[in-house]
């Protein structure tokens, strides 16, 4: 097995509603999923944003897209124009969950955040 960010075998997307942020954790392959499914859990999500959110996160399937989407709750410091925060409407969480790091079967071509 090899250890590689997240961002050699996934793309995100984020956004946020009120105090919420979500997050779009979408396989840039269809067998990677059952990797992002086994590492990427809503305790680690949560732990990677402990910084940053006071709620709960929740892990929802997202079902013919192979994607996984995560809702950190109470994630904005009030969200919008209540933030005094420099990215109030978390679009730059994506970016943040990517640098988590998964094992791969180490025969898996990866660069470049292309995976093979």
């Amino acid at each position: 097995m090899a250890e590689v960010p997240l961002r050699e075998i996934a793309y995100a997307r984020s956004g946020d509603k009120g105090d919420s942020v979500n997050i779009a954790i979408i396989a840039r392959r269809p067998r990677y999923l059952r990797v992002i499914r086994a590492q990427v859990t809503a305790d680690r999500v949560a732990a990677c944003f402990a910084h940053l959110a006071d709620g709960p996160v929740t892990r929802y399937e997202a079902p013919g897209l192979h994607a996984v989407n995560f809702v950190l709750e109470r994630a904005l410091s009030g969200g919008g124009l209540a933030s005094p925060r420099i990215d109030p409407q978390g679009k730059a969480y994506a970016e943040m969950a990517l640098e988590l790091t998964v094992a791969v079967p180490a025969g898996w071509r990866l660069g470049g955040g292309r995976a093979g």
